[in-house]
């Protein structure tokens, strides 16, 4: 019946999830980011690297980003070198997210580092880690769940869901993610 939840929305929409400095942050973030990020032409990776840095990110040299790329909160970005973000990928950096060196995101994947926890009638803010290992590859519409680990060479297939941690070199697809093989050290498939 309506109106007889246990879930708790008030108490909810009531609580503080971010600190003043915190909501002041990301208030001039979502002023800046449409015109100096969003509208920033696509050969422009070093402005774009710039622009992030200025914001608290920790960028390597070489990572592309492309612009249609929308990160939640840039200080709790890092991506190593060489990495690259593709076209309308989310970053959903309530928690913190960890690119590793040589990794691709491919266009349109989700990493979500945030939640509620839905065992508690007030369904608090869970800003959880996400780590993406080095030489990983994030296909296209795939998704990473909020405290994933996603280890070293390791590929989560188009529109895989992660909601648990995957092996280095593991080669996940479908809903859940599910292992299908692992890269060896030439970067070619074996089967499971």
């Amino acid at each position: 019946m309506v109106g007889t939840s246990p879930i708790n929305v008030k108490a909810n929409r009531a609580s503080r999830k971010w600190t003043p400095k915190q909501l002041l942050g990301r208030l001039i973030w979502e002023l800046v980011r449409t015109p100096v990020f969003a509208w920033s032409p696509r050969p422009l990776w070093f402005w774009r690297r710039t622009i992030l840095r200025i914001f608290g990110a920790k960028i390597g040299p070489g990572v592309r980003i492309f612009s249609s790329v929308k990160i939640a909160i840039p200080w709790n970005l890092t991506i190593g070198e060489y990495a690259a973000v593709g076209d309308g990928a989310i970053l959903y950096s309530l928690g913190t997210i960890e690119i590793g060196p040589s990794t691709t995101i491919s266009q349109y994947a989700h990493l979500c580092a945030g939640s509620h926890d839905h065992q508690r009638s007030d369904f608090p803010l869970a800003k959880l880690p996400i780590k993406i290992g080095a030489e990983a590859w994030v296909c296209a519409d795939a998704f990473i769940g909020p405290g994933v680990s996603v280890g070293n060479r390791a590929i989560v297939g188009a529109r895989a869901v992660a909601m648990r941690d995957i092996n280095n070199s593991a080669i996940m697809v479908g809903n859940p993610a599910t292992q299908i093989g692992t890269r060896d050290t030439k970067g070619r498939r074996t089967k499971k």
